[in-house]
């Protein structure tokens, strides 16, 4: 299933960076996040801001960036 469409790119929104649906939540400290042990359940719980499909889009993100793909040309 393909999330890409969550991630926008829009230079007003946090300098730039990839962010979760233009709302102020960078692709980056939603990984940091999972990376410090968090599930995506407690980060919902947090931040009921955000949806399980927002915090798949970010890994699927970032598996992308890691492959090499150009992630510009796919969000």
């Amino acid at each position: 299933m393909n999330l890409l469409h969550r991630i926008t790119l829009n230079t007003a929104v946090c300098h730039g960076k990839p962010c979760v649906r233009d709302m102020r939540w960078p692709v980056e400290v939603i990984l940091d996040m999972l990376g410090s042990g968090m599930t995506a359940e407690e980060i919902i719980s947090d931040h009921p801001e955000l949806e399980k499909d927002d915090i798949l889009a970010c890994l699927q993100y970032a598996k992308l960036s890691l492959s090499g793909q150009n992630t510009k040309e796919v969000v």
